[in-house]
């Protein structure tokens, strides 16, 4: 196969999915023999991601990332991203600042707005405003842009709200990204102080630890990571339709800065994969990925991830409000996802991609991170 050069290095996103027919203590000793696999396979990071109360066992995320670390050699890890909202600057600086005291110069450290970003939301559907702004599907250069989904419908469901509440103290206030973001480097840097009164986190100030910003729209996670001059992450794999914008207007709001090395903007898209030996297999251990997706927008939340042998076909109804996720997941054979993340990463300009990849067998999912870490040309360790 020829390849095209160069390509843009490769990470790992994990959820640490629970699967129909496990635990989630299974699900959690899997996430450490993945990340051990993705080491091996020479893929640069591997995230977990936060989420509560679904079936996905990464919600004690500096946890995890804790016993990810001890088990792997090399390749960083990190968080993907750590909901601020639900953890106070302090404990978030604590926690990362322990875990590097043992593993320094590879943790990453990535930050999202996802409560206050849930809060604003609820709060605009509640009196009437739109949240979601229409727009067409586009292609560009290759890329589908799809029309994007309105969260609206999402937001309205009374379980989200639940969980929110579940999630926070009565009474707390969601704290804005960017005091959030600036109490965290200020902590790190040995700078912080309320009131006059100089604050030390033990341990965390001074850790070497690297500082993501993690975003889907245009809005303040993108201007937060620009103006602070740290790396950004767009989420195609979440809000394909809105990755773009984010990226751009993270890039037209970089500025060097003493919080971060970078010189120039630094950009990783996510994206949605499964790698098969062919086509088809592909597409068949894919086919209940649609059915995850539409768990999580009727608002449910993300349930085991189901078996493609027993699961029933979407209904026209259950794919149309999943269209967006399922036309932007690479899938199929190393040749045919290679193209299409190549595809991404010009579009987006990207400097790295880094891939979520599940399958309800464990065996099929290692496979897909070997078969595109292969095609990639990525170098084993």
């Amino acid at each position: 196969m020829t390849r095209e050069s160069p390509r843009v290095p490769l990470s790992v996103l994990d959820l640490a999915p629970v699967t129909e027919g496990i635990s989630p203590t299974t699900a959690i000793r899997r996430a450490v023999e993945l990340a051990r696999h993705a080491e091996e396979l020479g893929y640069r990071r591997y995230w977990l991601a936060e989420h509560h109360f679904v079936a996905v066992a990464s919600s004690a995320t500096p946890t995890l990332i804790a016993l990810v670390a001890a088990a792997t050699e090399h390749i960083r890890i990190g968080s993907a991203a750590v909901q601020l909202g639900h953890h106070t600057a302090a404990s978030v600086v604590e926690s990362f600042g322990t875990i590097d005291a043992l593993y320094p110069g590879r943790i990453d450290l990535g930050l999202g707005r996802s409560g206050q970003r849930r809060a604003e939301a609820l709060s605009a559907v509640a009196s009437g405003r739109r949240v979601t702004e229409p727009r067409p599907e586009q292609w560009v250069d290759g890329l589908l842009i799809p029309e994007p989904f309105p969260i609206e419908q999402l937001l309205a469901r009374p379980r989200l709200a639940t969980m929110s509440r579940a999630l926070e103290f009565e009474g707390a206030q969601q704290p804005d990204f960017a005091d959030a973001v600036d109490d965290i480097l200020e902590l790190l840097s040995g700078g912080f102080a309320i009131d006059d009164v100089d604050v030390h986190a033990v341990p965390g100030e001074g850790a070497d630890v690297e500082v993501w910003i993690f975003g889907s729209s245009k809005g303040q996670s993108a201007t937060v990571a620009g103006t602070n001059g740290l790396p950004f992450v767009a989420n195609y794999h979440v809000s394909p339709s809105t990755v773009l914008e984010a990226v751009e207007a993270y890039r037209s709001a970089f500025r060097p800065s003493p919080a971060s090395t970078l010189r120039q903007p630094y950009v990783v898209v996510s994206a949605d994969v499964v790698v098969a030996d062919d086509d088809a297999t592909a597409a068949h251990l894919a086919s209940t990925y649609g059915h995850w997706v539409y768990d999580i927008r009727s608002g449910h939340g993300a349930r085991k991830y189901r078996d493609p042998a027993t699961a029933p076909p979407l209904t026209d109804e259950q794919r149309r409000i999943v269209d967006d996720r399922l036309r932007t997941q690479f899938v199929g054979s190393p040749a045919t996802v290679t193209e299409g993340l190549q595809t991404l990463a010009r579009v987006t300009g990207a400097d790295e991609l880094v891939i979520t990849s599940v399958t309800h067998d464990f065996g099929d999912r290692k496979r897909s991170h070997q078969l595109l870490a292969e095609a990639w040309g990525l170098s084993r360790r």
